[in-house]
């Protein structure tokens, strides 16, 4: 993965949403010790986007640990319009997330975790394939790694020593 600038958090207007909530147990030897784990996505809706995991003896707490996770793994998404610049894979564990651009109109064709990270990433016309584990956790991960893989049409056009337009034109 190639080195990304930090991105400040105060500095944007992020909006979460929960992808997941799961009940988690522990046994120990007085019984079952409980508690809770979120999976939060954070996105300012322009391209910049993270997740986080938070784990708390209640709800509400491991929702705002896994905002505050969310907040310190921000990536911002090369965009195209209000589509991505060109299809991509994203693998983790035994998930695959397929990501495609879309002209526009065509929305987000996307389901559950992958929809809700395109959507806070700001991008409004994909087509997405999920392929593999429906994991929350692996998913998410996936959906990640395939915008972390997203290439800057503009950036591309530098290192080749060509205009855009040359780049787009072929």
């Amino acid at each position: 993965m190639e080195f990304r600038d930090k991105i400040d958090a105060s500095q944007i207007e992020l909006k979460d949403t929960v992808v997941n909530i799961g009940r988690v147990t522990k046994v120990v030897k007085g019984g079952k010790n409980m508690s809770f784990s979120a999976l939060v996505v954070v996105g300012d809706g322009a391209g910049v986007v993270g997740f986080g995991i938070g784990k708390a003896k209640e709800v509400p707490s491991a929702i705002k640990k896994a905002i505050e996770a969310a907040k310190k793994a921000l990536i911002r998404v090369p965009m195209t319009g209000s589509s991505i610049p060109h299809p991509v894979l994203g693998k983790f564990g035994a998930g695959a997330v397929l990501l495609k651009p879309a002209p526009d109109g065509t929305g987000i064709i996307a389901g559950g975790a992958v929809r809700a990270v395109v959507e806070s990433a700001g991008i409004h016309n994909v087509l997405t394939k999920s392929l593999g584990s429906a994991n929350h956790h692996n998913v998410v991960r996936a959906t990640f790694d395939a915008l972390s893989r997203l290439k800057d049409p503009s950036a591309i056009a530098r290192l080749r020593g060509k205009e855009l337009e040359d780049l787009v034109g072929a």
